[in-house]
């Protein structure tokens, strides 16, 4: 069913119905309306990594470890994943009479909140900091969650729109002032393409104001821009409670009447919250319209319509409950948690052999915590790293364990407590032949506002260091001079200085999934070789001082595009046990060619990408920016040449005014397995291939 059709439909449907039952549709948690055949509909689902808090379901890696695998391809068979998993969820309970929350087919996934800021603890929902790569990475999610065919098999949302990205805990009352360079160079491209190009069928407006109004009732944003400019045929839906924030937190409106009134003004058709009960008191104030009311209510029943669930029936109606935790839908979890994990350092140490005695130590260990993020689904098995260390070891070698420290010291307990693992870690490692410290965060340390676990209340960052107690093991462990391996699983950037100095390897694991220790497992002992890139910028905490604070949303000294500083690793960096080699580039205004080298002895995946720098315009980033990539497999000595497409909007500029123009005429192209400054050639050892492109 095309859109005319379903918004036909839709139309012909609301025109049958009282104003009390239009205004009814309008919250999230809508009501049956059984005089005219219509179920109750439960709008408020979760997809970010997997189908998440509806029962179980396939667990993929969080966001930023999607992101970090440079594999748009990948990407879209998950969201597939997890569009199945969810239609097969909905056919179950359904028909059961179940219409719950969690138990619908609108996914208020992906995130493609730009990474602006290291501190925001909400930035592992993301595809990290880059506006390019979070447009390809979100286009590809959407299109897996919405399908190909006529009938939407299920409707993705873009979130959440727009310009946020921490504080957490002020999010209610912040007014995020963005620059019109800014807003267009960063904070919209990635929204801007998945309404014009995905097509995504949904958008969910910000906590926060931008430039003085608030996101889910912003002129600027959801009337000028998305429905006028990007012309967005979908639906707008509210973050939960938001709108009561207009009066509470925001201060712009004084009552609930006046808050409702400005959100469906500007064309918020869907409240997550309670405000929408005060509809038709706004109503009879002379506040909002019918007409207004009967607008959103045909595009949300649209949306219904489009997904097939108002009893037309779909293709996808036969999907049995059976393939959730199918065998293809884990291999790919599976392959995602192999290609997310990023290799900051090897001095050689890795692959390990299977052999004699390993010592695993740490927090993250054997914590199920660190392998889910947050907006998780339930698995019917968890695999642990020492899990999946501990199977590849079976038979071969003993493997020795100890927590070691808490994640982070209890406010609770004295802090002679805090150290009570350390003896039995030091007594680990130095009965071992090889150490493996898993450190890091959880959603506890890293995660959203209202999550009763963050240890810090709000989910945001104070700073870049590992917790106390686990920088007291990493330096305790290493201090001893034993063979190490560096483990951190993590969502966002963590100053790891004294590991990458005196550790043997590093590896970021993110939160690899459900099961991701076994992935994690088998990149080292060598099953697979890493093939990760840095989505975000992995900074010393002293650069905290040279960026602007926290609530200035400001890009400047931020982000690879515009930090000025040295980084300990750039974005894009991530090594790989493969020799490969690039050479011969060339390229025009749309494609560049490269040939790729496997000078191995061994198969193995790599990511090639493409930066930009306009050399003679002013209004551009300070930095080459990312304009392309894509991944390669190669077998043992394979050579192979590529093309990789180039972003139309590597060549243009923005100028302070917010208006893209062309660019200058003469930029230089660079093709690597990172981008190309001093720092990633130092850590890989390899220069980036360069050209120049001029009119």
């Amino acid at each position: 069913m095309d859109r005319k059709k379903a918004e036909k439909k839709a139309r012909d449907l609301v025109g049958q119905m009282t104003l009390e039952e239009k205004t009814s549709q309008l919250r999230y948690n809508s009501p049956a309306v059984e005089r005219l055949g219509i179920p109750a509909y439960n709008w408020w689902n979760e997809a970010l990594h997997g189908v998440a808090r509806g029962g179980t379901a396939t667990s993929f890696p969080q966001a930023i470890g999607l992101a970090a695998m440079f594999d748009d391809t990948l990407v879209e068979k998950l969201g597939d994943v997890a569009a199945t998993e969810g239609r097969a969820k909905y056919n179950a309970v359904s028909v059961r009479g179940d219409r719950d929350i969690y138990h619908g087919l609108t996914f208020w996934s992906p995130n493609i909140n730009i990474f602006r800021d290291p501190r925001w603890g909400r930035g592992h929902e993301t595809y990290g900091e880059d506006p390019y790569l979070t447009s390809r990475t979100g286009q590809a999610y959407v299109r897996g969650l919405q399908g190909k065919g006529e009938t939407l098999k299920s409707a993705a949302c873009a979130k959440h729109f727009a310009v946020h990205s921490g504080p957490e805990n002020i999010r209610h009352s912040f007014n995020a002032v963005a620059t019109p360079k800014d807003m267009e160079e960063t904070y919209l491209p990635a929204f801007e393409d998945l309404v014009t190009k995905a097509e995504v069928e949904a958008v969910m407006g910000a906590y926060n104001r931008t430039n003085g109004e608030p996101c889910c009732g912003s002129k600027a944003l959801l009337s000028d821009t998305l429905r006028g400019k990007w012309k967005f045929k979908g639906h707008i839906v509210s973050d939960c409670w938001a709108i009561r924030d207009f009066h509470t937190g925001h201060m712009v409106t004084t009552r609930p009447e006046e808050s409702v009134s400005l959100a469906l003004k500007m064309g918020c058709d869907l409240n997550c919250g309670e405000s929408y009960q005060y509809l038709l008191e706004s109503l009879k104030e002379g506040l909002i319209t019918e007409e207004q009311i009967t607008e959103a209510a045909v595009h949300l029943f649209t949306t219904r319509y489009l997904l097939g669930i108002m009893g037309d029936g779909t293709e996808y109606d036969d999907i049995p409950y059976t393939v959730i935790e199918d065998k293809k839908h884990i291999s790919l979890a599976h392959e995602a948690s192999l290609k997310s994990c990023v290799l900051l350092k090897n001095n050689g140490i890795l692959p390990l052999k299977a052999a004699g005695t390993i010592g695993v130590i740490g927090p993250n260990a054997n914590s199920r915590r660190a392998l889910k993020g947050n907006y998780y689904g339930t698995s019917s098995r968890y695999i642990t790293v020492l899990e999946g260390i501990q199977d590849i070891m079976e038979g071969n070698g003993r493997v020795l364990y100890s927590e070691g420290c808490h994640l982070v010291y209890d406010r609770v307990e004295p802090l002679a407590k805090a150290d009570d693992r350390l003896a039995e870690a030091l007594a680990v490692a130095e009965n071992s032949d090889t150490v493996i410290l898993v450190l890091g965060y959880d959603e506890r340390i890293e995660g959203e506002e209202p999550d009763d676990g963050n240890a810090y209340g709000s989910g945001d960052k104070e700073d870049l260091l590992l917790p106390p107690p686990q920088r007291k093991l990493l330096d305790t462990v290493l201090a001893l001079n034993k063979p190490t391996v560096v483990l951190l699983m993590a969502g966002s950037s963590v100053d790891v200085s004294s590991a990458q100095k005196k550790a043997d390897a590093v590896m970021l694991t993110w939160y690899p999934g459900a099961r991701g220790g076994k992935a994690v497992a088998e990149l080292l002992f060598g099953n697979a070789s890493p093939s990760g890139k840095l989505p975000v910028t992995f900074y010393h905490n002293e650069a905290l001082k040279e960026m602007p604070d926290f609530t200035d949303y400001s890009m400047t000294n931020r982000t690879y595009r515009y930090y000025r500083g040295t980084p300990l690793y750039p974005f894009g960096f991530g090594l790989s046990y493969a020799d490969m080699r690039l050479s011969d580039l060339s390229a025009d205004y749309r494609t560049a060619s490269v040939t790729v080298t496997n000078l191995s002895n061994f198969a193995a995946e790599e990511v090639v990408e493409l930066y930009i720098k306009d050399e003679l315009s002013s209004d551009v980033p300070v930095n080459p920016v990312l304009c392309g990539f894509s991944r390669v497999s190669l077998e043992a000595k394979e050579s192979r040449r590529i093309d990789l497409a180039i972003d139309p909007r590597a060549f243009t500029a923005v100028k302070e005014n917010g208006e893209r123009i062309p660019g200058s005429g003469r930029w230089t192209l660079y093709a690597g397995f990172g981008q190309p400054d001093e720092r990633t050639e130092e850590l890989t050892g390899k220069e980036c291939l360069a050209i120049i492109i001029q009119d």
